[in-house]
Parts: structure tokens; C-alpha cells; sequence
């Protein structure tokens, strides 16, 4: 007796062993940046990245949806050049696969990230539709039912929406399979979208990957927020800003030239003109804030909240946005979430509900990886790949990870937010995700 026993609970220590998550060995990981602020703004040194296609070699064009029928608001007049919700796809010239990309917080679909993104997966033979973040200007105007972004599910609606469209506008692509990938916020939109679509099935996803996305959505933004208040000395007498531009411009003379690439980046931070830590972590969240001001702005003058805009101001092109964006400037991702989100929220999730003290925890609940945490435990062809140095993580998240995803996440020991992305190794480990094959740890 006692020796079956035994048996059983060695099996399932084994099983339980065969589960866990694949975390990257730290000496063997060949990423060489370990500070997880430099991580994210230099990201990988340009002869650790990955071979890709060049630019001209890629079949691609930019497209415009039709003007979004289902919007609960009228753009005004200062916003038409983004009233068509423009995306990109790089086309194959055989029938493949296709994945989606999903931008992160405030992103467009031609940024950086997506834009390597498609290079990746174009050059393994996909098909590749970039699209702009929800929390993104452009998508807010063009494809937004009412431009408050920040409940996942409504948000993946939208983004679920705009995908169909998307399909029904090429219907001779020939398309063999659907994917998904999304980093950062978007990583969090990929998982929300994969949920909606075992219901609706326009695209039955073969895999879905999130890569650094947050966990729980109000400890990540609040991280964020709080990156935007170090304590940088010697700045009494001059801003942030100012330094950081007399720091490029000694730089530059230094160097004797001006080229702005990652390379540059990579070797700034190399100088004696380089980054503190408390530098480069309000660099991150001051881009953070920026991003948030326009999601402020635009929520509130779309939906004429009169929060910042007065709500009976007719915006055109002669209107100076300045006093505005100020205003909107003060206002960070915790106040957007108390002025504009919840009394969103609840009206249309609560019927109109009077406040109540959980209400945050209630809405975070619902936004955050937790309320999808059985599909996402249970779905195989869904996987993460993050870094446990992110500071968009807190404590307990991890924890998480490990729990719900265990043999589908891959932890790596260092890269920040994002920032080890288009390292070489990283990158073959995405394409390895999508062709069934062992991660990296595996190997």
C-alpha cells in the first residue's frame, strides 16, 4: 500500500513537474542588458537582433476601413484625417498563414514594435495585418463604439469588429490559418479577442501569444504612473526635457554626426552623457503620460464630457488644442480611470449603479488577465512570454502566470518591459510558439 502510494504521488510530482513554467536559465541567457529601464528604451544592440527581410522586399500596403456605422458619437471636424480606421497588411504571394498584431498602450500600427513584428513573421512566410492600439488616437475616432477605452471586453469588441472587416475587405487573400500576437496592452486585448472568438468563431485561432502583457491592469498602469515621478537631481533649474536634449546635443558633437536609429540609443547609453536610473525611468513614464493625455483628451472631447474640453465647444482646425492638452497633461491614468471609465462603466456594466467603495477592484476584476483566468488555464493554444524584471508586474502576478499557464509561459530573467523582444533568441522562441515547437528552455 505504501508503495503505491509512493507511485501516485511520484506521478504526480512528475506531472506537476512537466507543467511549470519554462523559466530561462540567467547564465545561459545571452541578453546583455540588465538594468530593466535600459532594457525597454534601448531595447536589443542591433548585432543581437534577428536576420529579417528588408523593407522593399516585403508585398505590403496601408488600407482603409469604411467610416465605423455603430459609433455612439459624431467626430467633430478637427479629427477627419482619422474618421477611416487605417491599417497594414503584408501579403504573401501563396496561400500562408495570417496573424494579427496587436499594438501596445497608445501605439499605432506602423510603430517600431509592430513594424519588426511583421518583419519576423514575414520573413517565416505569414501573411501579417498590423493594427493600432484601442487606446491609440486613430482607433478611437474610426473604430470605437464610444471612445472609452480601458474595459477589455468592450475593447476587444472593437478590435474583434474592425478584424472582420479587415477579412471581408481582401476575400481573395487566401488564408490558410488564423493568429494572434500582442505585446504589452495588446498582449491583454490578444486574450480578451481569443475569449470572444470561441463564441463567434470568425477566425478560430491556431495559437495566440501575449507577450509582456500586464496582469492585473491597475497595478501595471499604476507602476507606470508612478515611473513619471522620480526624483532626478539637478533639475531645479531647468526641465527634464531640457536635459535630455543638452545631454543628445553633447552627445551628437561628441560623435560627430547625427544618425537617429536603435544603434544610436544603444551607444548614448554607452557614453559618458548616459541615463541614471532615475532618468531613464521618467523618461518611460513621461512617454506614458503622453500617451495618456491623448486618450484623455480624445475620450473627453469625443464623448463632450466638458472634463477638458468645454462639452458644448465645437473643435475645428482653427482651434487652438494647447490650453486643452495642458489640462489633459495633469490628468494621469488613475484620474482618467475615476472620471471617465467608471462612470462608464458603471452606467452601461451597472445600469446605472450609484458609486460604490469596490468599485475599482470590481471593474480591475473584470479588465485584468483574472477574469479570464479558466479559459486561459485551460486553452493550450494560448502562451506568454514575459520578464521578471517588468515593472508592470506586482506582487502576486507572477504567481499568476505560473499558476494559469504553467509549461505555455516562458520567463527570461531580464529585458524589462518589451525590451528583449527583438532579441535574437527571443525572437526565434515566437516563431517556435507558432510552429508547435519546444521553447527555448526545452531545447
Amino acid at each position: 500500500m505504501l508503495n503505491s502510494r509512493l507511485a501516485v504521488l511520484l506521478c504526480g510530482l512528475l506531472i506537476s513537474a512537466a507543467t511549470l513554467a519554462q523559466d530561462v536559465d540567467p547564465a545561459s541567457y545571452g541578453f546583455p542588458l540588465e538594468n530593466p529601464f535600459e532594457a525597454t528604451i534601448v531595447t536589443s544592440p542591433p548585432r543581437l537582433r534577428p536576420e529579417l527581410p528588408s523593407r522593399r522586399t516585403i508585398t505590403q500596403s496601408d488600407y482603409r476601413l469604411d467610416e465605423q456605422t455603430t459609433r455612439e458619437f459624431t467626430p467633430q471636424s478637427n479629427f477627419w484625417a482619422v474618421n477611416r480606421l487605417s491599417y497594414r497588411l503584408a501579403r504573401q504571394p501563396h496561400a500562408a498563414p495570417l496573424v494579427f498584431v496587436i499594438a501596445g498602450t497608445g501605439a499605432n500600427y506602423s510603430g517600431r514594435t509592430p513594424e519588426f513584428l511583421k518583419r519576423l513573421f514575414y520573413g517565416d512566410g505569414y501573411h501579417v495585418v498590423q493594427l493600432s492600439s484601442p487606446t491609440s488616437y486613430d482607433f478611437m475616432v474610426a473604430a470605437s463604439r464610444n471612445a472609452t477605452p480601458g474595459i477589455s471586453s468592450a475593447d476587444a469588441e472593437d478590435l474583434y469588429q474592425v478584424m472582420r472587416a479587415i477579412r471581408a475587405q481582401h476575400p481573395d487573400l487566401p488564408v490558410t490559418e488564423f493568429h494572434m500576437v500582442g505585446y504589452s496592452l495588446g498582449g491583454l486585448n490578444a486574450a480578451f479577442i481569443s475569449h470572444l472568438d470561441e463564441s463567434r468563431r470568425a477566425f478560430n485561432f491556431k495559437k495566440v501569444l501575449l507577450i509582456n502583457p500586464p496582469v492585473n491592469l491597475y497595478t501595471s498602469i499604476s507602476n507606470l504612473d508612478l515611473l513619471v515621478q522620480a526624483k532626478v537631481n539637478g533639475l531645479k533649474d531647468s526641465t527634464f526635457f531640457d536635459m535630455l536634449l543638452t545631454r543628445l546635443a553633447t552627445f551628437f558633437k561628441e560623435q560627430g554626426y547625427i544618425d537617429l536609429n536603435d544603434a544610436l540609443i544603444y551607444d548614448f547609453q554607452r557614453s559618458d552623457q548616459r541615463l541614471s536610473d532615475e532618468e531613464m525611468a521618467m523618461l518611460i513614464g513621461s512617454v506614458f503620460r503622453l500617451s495618456v493625455t491623448n486618450l484623455v483628451f480624445t475620450s473627453d472631447a469625443l464623448n463632450h464630457r466638458g472634463l477638458v474640453t468645454p462639452a458644448n465647444l465645437q473643435i475645428n482646425q482653427g482651434t487652438s488644442l494647447t490650453p486643452f492638452m495642458k489640462l489633459a497633461l495633469q490628468c494621469n491614468f488613475d484620474c482618467y480611470l475615476h472620471q471617465q471609465v467608471l462612470p462608464f462603466w458603471r452606467a452601461r456594466f451597472r445600469n446605472g449603479a450609484q458609486p460604490r467603495d469596490d468599485d475599482v477592484e470590481q471593474l480591475n476584476q473584470q479588465v485584468s488577465l483574472y477574469a479570464l483566468e479558466s479559459y486561459l488555464r485551460d486553452n493550450r493554444k494560448l502562451g506568454v512570454m514575459h520578464n521578471t524584471d517588468d515593472f508592470i508586474l506586482g506582487p502576486g502576478d507572477l504567481g499568476f502566470l505560473r499558476r494559469t499557464f504553467g509549461d505555455r509561459l516562458t520567463l527570461y530573467p531580464r529585458g524589462g518591459h518589451c525590451g528583449n523582444l527583438n532579441y535574437r533568441d527571443n525572437s526565434a522562441a515566437i516563431l517556435a510558439f507558432f510552429r508547435d515547437q519546444p521553447p527555448l528552455a526545452q531545447r
